[in-house]
């Protein structure tokens, strides 16, 4: 895949991609909805993300869901909207944070779709979550403390996913071209797991 154009560098990671969808995951904060937003449009694929679609489906926020129904039937939900969203093709899909921690939604993914972790550091999540306050897990009164737990029990299994690209505080179009240079260098060898 060395020395093509952008272009031809999308075509040929949209053929050898098939059907499938590529499926960003990680912690809040990550950015995966904005560098998944980037990669579709470097790839010319649609986007989505999971949380926006539950929204839509629900006509409730996501803090709202949590609030009303608690984390179980959220997850639930999630779960069902991420399946339904995998079986709508290649597409470039940022699921919330907890949605890879469902073991059915993994094996999901792993048999359908291209999984991409976007690995970041405390600092960065921390930074970049103050941002907005409509984060339900966070409603803590040490938010670091939770965002640490949470990164010691999920990283493991976001390790799980077929690539790892590093987040971190520079440009969203740094960090798309890295995840499309990772994917162009997982599919090389063709579709096939």
């Amino acid at each position: 895949m060395d020395g093509e154009s952008v272009e031809d560098r999308g075509s040929t990671i949209r053929e050898r991609l098939g059907g499938r969808p590529i499926v960003l995951v990680g912690l809040m904060g990550a950015g995966k909805t904005t560098v998944g937003r980037r990669v579709a449009s470097l790839l010319s694929l649609p986007f989505v993300d999971s949380d926006a679609e539950i929204e839509a489906v629900s006509t409730m926020t996501v803090p709202e869901l949590f609030e009303a129904y608690g984390e179980p039937e959220f997850r639930a939900l999630e779960a069902r909207v991420i399946a339904r969203l995998v079986q709508d093709g290649r597409r470039v899909i940022a699921t919330g944070g907890g949605a890879y921690m469902n073991g059915e939604t993994r094996a999901l993914l792993g048999d359908k779709a291209v999984t991409v972790w976007l690995k970041a550091d405390l600092d960065t999540l921390m930074e970049r979550v103050a941002r907005r306050a409509d984060r339900p897990l966070l409603k803590a009164s040490n938010p670091r403390k939770v965002m640490q737990e949470l990164m010691d029990m999920r990283y493991p299994v976001y390790a799980g996913a077929d690539l790892t690209v590093m987040s971190r505080p520079v440009k969203r179009e740094v960090i798309a071209d890295e995840l499309v240079a990772a994917l162009g260098n997982h599919l090389h060898g063709g579709t096939s797991r």
